[in-house]
């Protein structure tokens, strides 16, 4: 994969000046690294670290220990949403609090977080990282130095910010998916959750007949992130439909509560630079493909798709 990298970066006009080798001191992946990392202890709360993740609009969270500041675990938007309903730590709510979901949501982070972290080092490259990225189907991680603390957080979208330009002349139809998971407006929370998470999918699109038109034919209706059930979770929506202790009582929401109709679109035909600009200058990570023509939902765009672009 790094291979593939260079040669691309040798054949355009652009001055990457990146590094193909681990430094000595700070490598170049320390560019592009959020410096001011948020993290959480294992002692906070399921609904703390979710609260706090809707706040700072963040998709993963370090969890560190408190005294020695050393990489314990992490947090992402994945994992809230498998305890929400979407995958086995769901039984954390159905077994282990036997169905109680305030105790659930209340219980440590260390319960649900992932261990065995994937880690880059501060001397790394970015190149590195984009072939980590993509080997192990991660959006992103911690970056440590050589006492194992954290100093900085690398994403999927840093990396293609950094690279974008290797791929600008390339159109939406030559790297979006078109074997598509969507929804309707009528399925529940619980639902949508279970379609992400075993799936591995932080967005879905809804379909469904357009009510202001006469045509009996599916259209994009809106589009649900993960981050939009996290928003839900974290701005306590969720305990206006807590009627009991129930976790059943919370999950019953449909996703029409959640999706956002006003959505920003792609055509097949627009270029990834443009496409690219659009993701950041929006800070959005995917973007559903409709038929400029029909409004048709033909494909789904991600970041992940313009790394792939890159590197591959």
């Amino acid at each position: 994969m790094k291979n593939n990298i260079i040669k691309k970066i040798n054949s355009t006009d652009q001055s990457f000046n990146l590094q193909t080798k681990k430094a000595e001191s700070d490598g170049d992946i320390m560019d592009i690294a959020a410096k001011d990392v948020v993290t959480a202890s294992q002692s906070a709360t399921i609904i703390e670290i979710a609260n706090l993740m809707s706040e700072k609009d963040i998709r993963r969270i370090p969890i560190t220990d408190p005294g020695s500041g050393k990489l314990l675990g992490i947090v992402t938007t994945m994992d809230i949403l498998d305890f929400f309903g979407g995958g086995k730590k769901y039984n954390l709510i159905t077994e282990k609090h036997e169905g109680n979901f305030l105790s659930a949501i209340n219980a440590p982070i260390k319960e649900i977080m992932t261990t065995g972290v994937k880690t880059m080092t501060n001397k790394d490259t970015i190149i590195d990282a984009a072939a980590l990225m993509l080997e192990e189907g991660i959006g992103g991680f911690p970056i440590i130095d050589n006492e194992e603390k954290i100093v900085g957080m690398v994403t999927e979208g840093d990396v293609v910010s950094k690279l974008d330009k290797i791929i600008a002349d390339l159109e939406v139809q030559d790297v979006m998916a078109t074997d598509l998971i969507t929804t309707t407006p009528g399925t529940r929370i619980e639902g949508i959750t279970k379609i992400m998470v075993r799936n591995s999918l932080r967005r879905v699109p809804i379909v469904g007949e357009d009510p202001n038109s006469n045509s009996k034919e599916e259209k994009l209706l809106g589009f649900v992130t993960a981050s939009d059930i996290l928003k839900y979770i974290g701005e306590h929506k969720l305990f206006a439909k807590l009627f009991s202790n129930e976790g059943e009582d919370v999950v019953n929401i449909t996703v029409d509560e959640l999706m956002v109709t006003n959505v920003l679109t792609a055509t097949k035909y627009e270029k990834l630079g443009d496409i690219a600009d659009l993701m950041f200058d929006s800070n959005i990570r995917g973007l559903p493909v409709v038929d400029e023509d029909t409004g048709k939902l033909i494909g789904i765009i991600t970041i992940r798709d313009l790394l792939k672009a890159i590197v591959q």
